[in-house]
């Protein structure tokens, strides 16, 4: 079964025509209540641990259905993370995403996205990486909301930087802006914007993206945090000439 899995994605990766480098390493992560996917390159096991965290994924279809499955479609943080020179990069994927679990059901990639139990297993996750290490989260799309709030809404992690790319920091602001329903069943970050705007962050958003604004971002940090604009991206297109500087933050 395993096996089955494995394969089933590698496929995946195939037809999103993304390589995974021979130095990464496919892992699963076992937590209480999911088993995450994750690809790992771990070089110098003492240093900085770099944890990129994927994006919602393909939550809702062109007709606004939810999915039977949200393994993401793009693959823009997979191409921002393999190719990352830093010695430890880890890709993970969020719950659900490229293998199930026997608690998955829809509402974890809809209304319940940043529900407890997803919180949860993510932090897990990274602690299972990197254990008492430095670690530096970066957060794509609501990716960004899960790196944000597995440093504040939960103890034991040694946070050396956040960093966001086209990041939704507030999600009732984002559901607002949209006129979405609320993510009724999610934990937000803004219930702790004074405690995460004291971590090291930068924001990076595109200028034509549309689905998270950087007026959003804006709003949020409200001064004070560091926002670097990339012309011309859009949520999950652009991106190039931001790849170095996301690589060079330490």
């Amino acid at each position: 079964m395993r096996r089955l899995i494995f394969l089933s994605v590698l496929f995946l990766f195939a037809c999103s025509s993304i390589k995974v480098p021979d130095d990464f390493v496919y892992k699963e992560i076992k937590t209480r209540t999911f088993t995450l996917a994750s690809w790992q390159k771990i070089t110098q096991p003492q240093g900085v641990y770099k944890i990129y965290i994927e994006g919602d994924g393909y939550a809702f279809n062109a007709y606004g259905k939810p999915t039977q499955d949200p393994t993401p479609r793009g693959a823009l943080l997979r191409e921002i993370a393999f190719a990352d020179p830093s010695p430890n990069v880890v890709y993970l994927a969020r719950p659900c995403q490229f293998i199930s679990s026997p608690i998955c059901s829809q509402r974890h990639w809809t209304t319940a996205r940043f529900a407890p139990e997803v919180i949860n297993a993510e932090y897990e996750a990274v602690k299972q990486i990197a254990g008492a290490h430095e670690v530096i989260l970066i957060g794509f799309s609501g990716g960004a909301q899960i790196a944000g709030l597995i440093s504040v809404a939960k103890p034991g992690l040694k946070v050396k930087k956040l960093i966001t790319i086209a990041g939704n920091l507030d999600h009732l602001a984002w559901t607002q802006y949209h006129n979405l329903p609320e993510l009724n069943e999610s934990l937000n970050l803004e219930s702790y914007q004074q405690q995460y705007l004291k971590i090291p962050q930068v924001h990076f958003v595109g200028t034509d993206d549309k689905i998270i604004p950087p007026v959003l971002t804006e709003s949020f940090v409200n001064g004070k945090s560091p926002i670097v604009k990339i012309e011309g991206a859009t949520h999950s297109s652009g991106w190039e000439n931001a790849y170095p500087l996301i690589w060079n933050e330490k």
